[in-house]
């Protein structure tokens, strides 16, 4: 007989999207359908977090793309849709992974006009800026998706860890805290962490992700940081929100002057998406590859 983590007060619930193919029995089309794209609202995420001062991007990478080539040869390339979070809605990766699929039976004279076809079709669903950047594997320079590992002071690997109790498995921002020896000066640190975990609010399959934080500001807790992302163990919300909602309860706590979040999902349906959200930019250095991904 195990035991039951107890969880912790009601968290910020985003409200669960109409509409949407995620759970549903689908057929799947292998000639080109832009009608199978499907938006959902930022809105529904950032309605229940209240607060909106960040900007940043999401990153999907697909490597599921083929299409025929004139003659008929199958062509397959990786793809990299980068998606600005000003946009009024994302897509829903379900959409999303059928409408590549229904790329699999079409004719186009080169990756160029498929990559021009889904730019201008996100566009049209999403807004401006947002872009399709295909790269053909014959192509491939082998160190474009090359993942590293996650950079900063690795929360779960430091000794304080082991003696440290974890029982909260619902988003609980009071476990967030400025450390007790933090003195006057405001400090510049970089933590991360391969044991995140949420669940699509839809289905409600674990969506697993490393998570970077590079925050300057009071010094932080580290414990009682990494106590905080593992709380989010069975929240159920869209990659995009949970940034969203980490980002806005780390201003809340430490009003830092330098706050950026950075998470990166493991593989589903042959996409993986990389929010990133800061208050001082809208891009990072490097899109970040976890070694998971």
């Amino acid at each position: 007989m195990t035991d039951t983590a107890k969880t912790s007060k009601s968290p910020v619930l985003m409200p669960e999207p109409q509409h949407t193919m995620l759970g549903q029995a689908t057929t799947y089309h292998d000639t080109y359908d832009a009608s199978l794209l499907t938006p959902i609202p930022r809105k529904l995420g950032r309605d229940a977090i209240g607060r909106h001062d960040f900007q940043g991007h999401d990153y999907w990478h697909l490597f599921e793309v083929t299409w025929l080539s004139p003659n008929g040869l199958p062509q397959v390339a990786a793809g990299l849709m980068t998606v600005p979070a000003t946009t009024e809605c994302i897509v829903e990766s379900k959409s999303l992974k059928l409408y590549v699929g229904s790329f699999t039976q079409s004719v186009f004279p080169s990756k160029e006009a498929v990559e021009a076809r889904m730019t201008e079709d996100l566009v049209k669903l999403l807004g401006e800026g947002v872009r399709m950047e295909l790269t053909l594997l014959s192509d491939w320079q082998g160190d474009a998706m090359r993942p590293t590992p996650l950079p900063g002071v690795r929360l779960e690997a430091l000794p304080e860890m082991k003696d440290a109790t974890f029982d909260a498995f619902e988003v609980d921002p009071d476990l967030l805290a400025v450390a007790k020896d933090a003195g006057e000066e405001t400090i510049e640190e970089v933590f991360s962490t391969e044991l995140f975990r949420s669940c699509c609010p839809v289905t409600g399959q674990p969506d697993h992700a490393g998570v970077v934080v590079r925050m300057k500001g009071p010094k932080a807790d580290r414990a009682g940081l990494l106590k905080y992302l593992v709380s989010y163990r069975c929240h159920r919300g869209f990659h995009e929100q949970c940034v969203e909602q980490i980002f806005t309860d780390l201003s809340n706590v430490f009003s830092p002057e330098i706050l950026e979040v950075h998470a990166l999902f493991t593989r589903r349906g042959g996409i993986d998406i990389s929010p990133f959200r800061s208050n001082v930019r809208s891009t990072p250095d490097t899109v970040l590859r976890s070694p998971r991904q």
